[in-house]
């Protein structure tokens, strides 16, 4: 889908005319009484504030949501409480990607799976759902759970990592998932090939809730889900996306990893209300420093275990990933963590900050 299509064609054509895209990304937004709503209320008054005081071409054209929408089992009664409400002074578009809880349903659950984000953002036409009450916010027209959005700069595509815990699955794995089947692996392999045989120019994202790395202390990585990325690349002439964002460890980690000569971000952004969690530590219970090694070619750069967001800029030259901690409060602008890549180089061209 074009974000044409849901902003219109006149701001497209002001956010190329600027030079730049800014948008936000977070996952794990669903916050329930149990694990924290004041704390996604935080990050989302702070993602709010973006739009306050900047230029123009400084301000947030969308949201790109990880996944977790809500907890515990995705169900409609909870869109209100966990994102209708909290997003009231969000004044941007929201796109998501569903995470586990948003899919997963329990024994003698009424609703089958994903039928509440179906309705919330795969909708046929942008209406306003009653779960959003008095506020204003419609519903999204995504085509579906797996997409790719088309934007000034940037494509993004987005993958459905299914239900389990851990770890996440985009294919039936080669019969070892009876129950997935291998249309996703088909979608990323196509798209991956349109884009290199197009010579696409612009910065490529892949989304998907479980991150193939994490380190944090409840969720473990995908290798397989990973293994399975890798394939489409490959076949797809070796067209690597120049960064691949997660969410579903409920803090912010970025690792880089090395392919030949290019410097891959991966980044984790499961910092959007839910229940933060901590860095699984070094031996004798010390406080990992980083840069670190966690496997061959693979550097964990930074991490934190506080609640924030991404803003990310884009340009014709650039990718940039600023993590804005909700600590630093509503009126800074500065980032906690920073990096960028040269689009042509595939290099990374600045650290943190």
């Amino acid at each position: 889908m074009s974000l044409q299509d849901v902003i219109g064609n006149e701001s497209v054509k002001r956010i190329q005319n600027s030079g730049q895209l800014v948008f936000h990304s977070v996952g794990d937004t669903g916050a329930t009484f149990g694990a924290g709503p004041g704390d996604e209320g935080a990050v989302t008054d702070k993602m709010a504030a973006d739009f306050v005081g900047e230029a123009s071409e400084d301000v947030p054209a969308f949201l790109y949501n990880l996944g977790d929408v809500i907890y515990n089992f995705g169900e409609d009664q909870y869109y209100y409480d966990q994102f209708y409400e909290p997003f009231r002074n969000y004044q941007a578009p929201i796109f998501a990607i569903p995470g586990n809880h948003d899919g997963v349903i329990y024994s003698g659950d009424p609703e089958s799976t994903l039928a509440a984000f179906l309705q919330h953002f795969c909708s046929a036409a942008p209406v306003h759902a009653p779960q959003a009450g008095g506020l204003v916010r419609t519903t999204m027209t995504q085509p579906g759970v797996y997409f790719t959005l088309e934007a000034p700069f940037v494509t993004i595509i987005g993958l459905y990592s299914n239900v389990l815990e851990d770890p996440g699955i985009i294919s039936s794995e080669g019969g070892k998932n009876p129950t997935v089947d291998d249309q996703q692996l088909d979608f990323l392999r196509s798209e991956l090939q349109r884009l290199n045989h197009s010579k696409y120019k612009g910065a490529l994202l892949l989304a998907v809730h479980h991150p193939p790395y994490t380190i944090g202390v409840e969720h473990g990585s995908s290798p397989r889900m990973l293994k399975d990325i890798e394939d489409c690349i490959s076949k797809a002439g070796n067209f690597w996306p120049h960064a691949i964002l997660s969410g579903h460890a409920h803090n912010y980690e970025r690792y880089t990893r090395t392919v030949g000569s290019n410097e891959v971000p991966f980044v984790i952004a499961g910092s959007g209300g839910h229940a933060a969690t901590k860095i699984k530590l070094s031996s004798g219970n010390t406080v990992i420093r980083t840069p670190m090694e966690v496997l061959e070619n693979v550097t964990l750069e930074r991490y934190y275990a506080q609640y924030g967001y991404l803003r990310i800029v884009v340009t014709q030259e650039i990718l940039t990933f600023e993590f804005h901690d909700i600590t630093a409060g509503l009126s800074s602008k500065s980032p906690a963590d920073v990096c960028s890549v040269d689009l042509k180089t595939r290099k990374l061209v600045a650290g943190h900050a």
